[in-house]
Order: structure tokens, then sequence, then C-alpha cells
């Protein structure tokens, strides 16, 4: 995935940590009992944020382990194991797939195409057991492709084509909170897309790349827009996630949505800042050039 949807460390309580990083760690284990230690290569933030979501919500028989790994071969912490957290571990290989094969589509990543081809034989046995899911993502990854094709620049099309992705991934059962996580889920992927693109812009111009906000770019108050866009999409993923009944931890949750996506957004924000010096800097530069 993307690493978007991330904690703000620094205002998570201790505890609360502990516990996000117990289901991180056992997120981490599922993918290796799924596909080896090329699966736990695909570890991401954004489905660690959903093993949380969905095992709050469901609260699933769950036991606790204390283990060493290689990341940590000394000291032993905390992991979780439960139905929801080996759940996300299938979703977190099927989208890795599908990842792979954009990218070498896109950009001829061979490294990516290699990664993809390690994970194939797990890839299929989850895709011939999700087929809800993964007839989506194979719908929506088409329809995007198509609309990136055509350089349509409709960003409220494009980020809705991964919205609609995520939301079949968020909903594990078909219940009485399947209408919210489906919104939740929605507008998480609106706005991974959006923040994708906005911190892709500058790579994806120097390499001629399909951007959304190529043109955009160009007009007064872009960087603004293109926060409102993000204000717009968390702010309707959060009031939906407001109304399911999560109390245990919720702080977590909490942090992720109002605090963590926006750390990153202000990564990104700093790293355009600093590229616009760049560029300024080299254009006085040329100009003094070209005058003397």
């Amino acid at each position: 995935m993307f690493g978007y949807v991330v904690i703000n460390k620094p205002e998570l309580k201790i505890k609360d940590f502990d516990e996000y990083r117990a289901y991180y760690c056992g997120l981490c284990k599922a993918l290796k009992q799924q596909a080896g230690a090329r699966g736990q290569m695909s570890l991401s933030y954004d489905m660690t944020f959903l093993a949380v979501l969905l095992s709050l919500l469901y609260e699933p028989e769950e036991r606790e382990y204390l283990t060493r790994c290689m990341v940590h071969p000394v000291t032993k912490h905390r992991m979780k194991k439960n139905a929801m957290i080996d759940y996300v571990a299938d979703m977190n290989l099927l989208l890795t797939g599908y990842k792979c094969r954009d990218d070498f589509t896109d950009e001829k990543n061979v490294m990516k195409a290699c990664y993809g081809a390690m994970l194939h034989s797990s890839v299929r046995k989850i895709q011939n057991i999700y087929e809800r899911q993964t007839h989506q993502v194979e719908k929506s990854l088409k329809e995007l492709a198509l609309l990136e094709k055509e350089c349509n620049y409709d960003i409220d099309k494009l980020s809705a084509c991964f919205g609609r992705l995520l939301e079949e991934i968020f909903v594990v059962r078909e219940d009485e909170w399947e209408t919210y996580l489906r919104k939740i889920g929605f507008y998480i992927g609106k706005f991974v897309y959006i923040l994708d693109a906005y911190d892709d812009l500058e790579k994806d111009k120097k390499k001629g790349c399909f951007n959304p906000f190529i043109e955009k770019e160009k007009e007064e108050d872009f960087d603004e827009w293109v926060k409102q866009l993000l204000l717009m999409s968390a702010a309707e993923f959060a009031r939906d996630f407001e109304k399911l009944p999560i109390v245990d931890n919720v702080d977590i949750l909490r942090n992720i949505i109002y605090s963590g996506i926006w750390v990153r957004y202000e990564e990104v924000r700093k790293k355009r800042s600093q590229a616009d010096d760049r560029n300024n800097e080299d254009n006085e530069q040329t100009e003094k050039k070209q005058y003397n």
C-alpha cells in the first residue's frame, strides 16, 4: 500500500502505542504465515489501521504472544492473533499483487514485477477465497487505468475508483456495520489516492507519467485546493467512524484519523515546498547566467 494512514506517535499514549504495535506485529506474523518472508515485505501501516479497526469493532476471539523476530531479536514484544488480522493479511497480499502488476505496466518496474511473481501463488489462493473483493479490485483498477490512459484530470472520478476498491476491502462481513465500513473505506480510498498523487507530482512530471494534478498545479492556490479536497474526504470517513460502537482502545483509531494522516500530509507538503525552493534557485541561477 501507500503508508499514509499512520499513527502520530508523539501524541499517542505509551500503552496505546504498545497496543498498536501488537496489532502491527500480529499482521506481520500473519503475512509470514501466508507467504513467507516475501509476504512480510508487503506490510503496511494502511492495512494495520484496518486490522485494528476490524478487531476492535468485531472483537473476535484473540490470542496474544510474547515473541522475538528479525526486527526485534533481543527483546520480546507483544503480538496479537485473530481472524480479522488474518483477513487483513489476505487483503494486504491481494492489493500488493495488483499494485506490483500496475507498477510494471505503468513504469516498467522490473523489481515490482519480480516481487509480484514471488507472491503469485499466494495471491491466487486469496482470489479464489474472496471473489467479491477480488472482482471489485479488478473492476476498480481497470476503470482507473482507463481514466488515466485517457488523461482524464477529474480528480473526483479518479479518486472514487480507488475509493470503491478500498470500500470493498473494508467490508469483511455483509452485516449491520457494512454501510459504515463502506463509507469509511470509500473516503479513505479517496484520501489516499489524492495524497499519493500530490506526493508523486514532481516525480511523475520528470518521468512523463500521468498525474491528475499536472494541469491543476499551474493554478493559483493549488496547494490549498488539494488540502481542502483532503479535508472533505477526512471529514466524511471520520463522521462514519464515530457511528461505530468502538469503546476499548478507540484512542488509537482517533489518533490515526484525526492526527496521523495529517502528519504524512505535512511531510508531503514540506517536501513540495523544498522542491519549489530548489526550482526557484535554479531559475535564478539560469537568469543570472543569461544576463551575464
